[in-house]
């Protein structure tokens, strides 16, 4: 087999370490952000609420902060139980502490289950609010609700859009009496998992509908690779593609009309379109190497690719509407798996050198190329709807977990299980419906 695709396709299956179908994700802070932003969040007032609440509002909105790589939140033992609105808030004391934000908030319980959360993002500097919201939330609802809160406070501090109430995809394996395959989706802070498909056979390579209500993906439940298309809150599923020879690495485009994959039907592994409700493809390249892993420009007008045709693999770029590829990476012997940023102006990708693989974030218009990690197998960059974090695998050991970087490479968390592996991970879009 030629040597891209051991690479591409059958190492990410090969090197599953088996774990618990139902572990919950978690978050570990592994590097701090230098020049990071400080914040308090004072933990929410719960004194009207009778009910037992299933989660610290405040709590989730200090992870998140904590985890973007722009924001540093003040440990929770370094904070009274007070302030819960503005007027209690003495402003000096803060500012002492070296705290640029602050924020406050209470919950009330105005029916059985249903709860109204009002938040304040307070400048502490400049002593004034500069937001202050109020939001209706059901019991189920909680956690969504703090991810709303950290978005708000998230984009009126930088400016940007937060990513925080969005969703990730990824494949989990697990040994139970067999091998079972799991694609699973989550909160972004790992909790809130849920199961769109088990399988006996290899599932890989998930990918996000541009509307977050479906996936794509690439399932070998009958014995050879075909794709699919899965409505997460229904489970409706079809098979959108099942050609003789390889049926792999499904992307839908911007408008969600079309899929870009890679089919052997003619020949060699190629790049084509497949417009989803006629079924009509469009090949895309011809060459006799191997073309894979396509994704699509943000506007929709191009696909990024790997391939292997000029001797080793690199990242090419060809029009939607067909022609000539034109090649991107030229440093490092080995690159591939691209994501492209939200705004169209960065790629990351894997780049591999000395039998290294690191995430490196590309500037397309510049040329300008830098190191987001820095450790030695790391693979499937995934850039979050916003462009300002990389969601990515990582082998460490025996054991592969989820990161995510800051595109600076300064902030660095970790989603892991503890326990399992977990690969592949396909940051969400901004749910439409918000």
């Amino acid at each position: 087999m030629n040597k891209l695709v051991k690479i591409l396709i059958s190492l990410p299956l090969l090197m599953f370490v088996f774990s618990s179908l139902n572990a919950a994700l978690t978050i570990e802070i592994t590097e701090g952000t230098e020049g990071a932003l400080p914040i308090a969040v004072v933990p929410f007032d719960t004194s009207k609420v009778a009910s037992k609440l299933v989660a610290d509002i405040a709590q989730i909105v200090s992870n998140d902060l904590n985890r973007s790589g722009v924001l540093t939140v003040l440990s929770r033992k370094l904070i009274p139980a007070k302030p819960h609105y503005s007027q209690q808030v003495d402003y000096p004391l803060w500012r002492s502490a070296e705290q640029d934000y602050l924020v406050v908030g209470r919950i009330l319980e105005k029916s059985a289950g249903q709860f109204e959360i009002q938040f304040q993002l307070l400048d502490v500097l400049k002593q004034k609010q500069l937001i202050g919201y109020s939001l209706q939330s059901s019991k189920r609802e909680l956690r969504a609700s703090a991810h709303k809160i950290s978005d708000l406070i998230y984009e009126k501090i930088t400016g940007v859009r937060g990513a925080f109430n969005t969703r990730i995809a990824y494949i989990r394996a697990q040994q139970n009496q067999g091998r079972k395959y799991v694609l699973q989706v989550a909160d972004t802070d790992g909790f809130n998992t849920q199961t769109v498909l088990e399988s006996d056979e290899p599932l890989m390579s998930p990918s996000w509908s541009p509307d977050g209500e479906s996936l794509a993906y690439v399932s070998f439940e009958n014995r050879r690779p075909e794709i699919f298309i899965q409505h997460l809150s229904t489970a409706k599923r079809i098979k959108i593609s099942g050609f003789k020879g390889v049926n792999s690495a499904p992307s839908w485009s911007p408008n969600g009309d079309f899929l870009a994959l890679v089919l052997s039907k003619d020949g060699d592994p190629d790049i084509y379109l497949m417009h989803i409700e006629t079924k009509r493809l469009t090949r895309l390249t011809r060459h006799r190497g191997i073309d894979t892993e396509p994704v699509w420009s943000s506007n929709g007008q191009s696909i990024i690719f790997t391939s292997d045709r000029g001797g080793s693999p690199q990242i090419y770029e060809v029009s939607a509407t067909g022609g000539k590829p034109r090649r991107i990476t030229f440093e490092g012997r080995y690159n591939a798996a691209a994501s492209v940023s939200s705004d169209g102006k960065h790629i990351a990708f894997v780049y591999g050198d000395e039998g290294q693989y690191k995430i490196a974030q590309l500037e397309l218009g510049t040329g300008n190329l830098i190191m987001l990690t820095n450790s030695s197998l790391d693979e499937s960059p995934s850039f979050s709807p916003n462009g300002k974090m990389v969601l990515y695998a990582s082998t460490r050991g025996d054991n592969s977990v989820l990161y995510a970087v800051s595109v600076d490479g300064r902030g660095k968390h970790k989603l892991s299980d503890q326990s399992g592996d977990i690969r592949e991970p396909a940051w969400g879009p901004y749910n439409l419906k918000q």
